[in-house]
């Protein structure tokens, strides 16, 4: 729940801006505590979720001036921040999570450096959703191929999906009654872990894996990130099935 809830703030330029999450945490590197504003205009009114012009607002804690940050995704439901070490340099990196409310689940996410008060973005979902591309096909005998664009392949057994699904697409000898084409959607979650538990969070991150339409959903593509002094890069991926 967020310990923040939103807030009216004085209009800026004619517009009605809220605060739709706060944190609190040294982000640009001087020891002095920094503030961190969500905020964003609510067009729909008060208790809704979907928010819009979302925008970062950093308040150095030292000399109190404001910078802001506008995301290029900057509408959507749910927006919140979390701050936390993504690059073992001691500074809190600031995460920006996005849900966009569309079918597939996914969202938009970013991760910002404000290392003396200068913004970088050292993650961008738009990025990841063009490195890890997927192809899904439906093989014969209840199996579906998903292939990564760096030829790893995972093999899913959707016998789990029972008798009356089956049915629909294979024969009585389990052989495909067409080819049948799937998709990974993109990015739909990231979420931050210290895999190591020493105060350095990398990145673990889901995207759904869609059969012959979203809601026929297969599973996810699990990918763990870390962090190599240029980039998030993966060094551990599963491929996990529902329960």
């Amino acid at each position: 729940m967020n310990p923040y809830p939103s807030y009216h703030l004085s209009p800026m330029n004619g517009r009605n801006l809220y605060a739709i999450d706060f944190q609190q945490g040294d982000v640009n590197g001087d020891s002095v505590p920094d503030h961190i504003y969500l905020t964003g205009e609510k067009p729909y009114g008060l208790q809704s979720p979907f928010v819009t012009n979302i925008t970062l607002l950093i308040q150095d804690g030292r000399t109190n001036m404001f910078y802001p940050i506008v995301p290029q995704d900057n509408a959507g439901y749910n927006p919140t921040i979390f701050l936390g070490d993504f690059t073992g340099n001691g500074i809190s990196e600031i995460l920006l999570s996005i849900d966009s409310g569309g079918s597939g689940g996914y969202a938009f996410y970013y991760i910002y450096s404000f290392i003396n008060n200068m913004p970088t973005t050292i993650f961008d979902h738009t990025k990841f959703d063009e490195e890890y591309t997927y192809k899904v096909n439906y093989l014969d005998h209840y199996q579906v191929e998903v292939k990564g664009n760096d030829s790893k392949r995972y093999i899913i057994d959707i016998k789990y999906k029972g008798k009356e699904y089956l049915s629909e697409i294979y024969d009585a000898d389990g052989r495909l009654k067409e080819p049948i084409e799937g998709w990974v959607n993109p990015l739909g979650g990231l979420y931050p872990v210290d895999f190591q538990r020493n105060g350095i969070y990398g990145l673990y991150a889901t995207q759904s894996i869609a059969g012959r339409y979203n809601a026929d959903g297969l599973g996810y593509v699990q990918t763990s990130l870390e962090w190599n002094g240029v980039r998030f890069a993966p060094f551990f991926q599963t491929v996990g099935i529902f329960g």
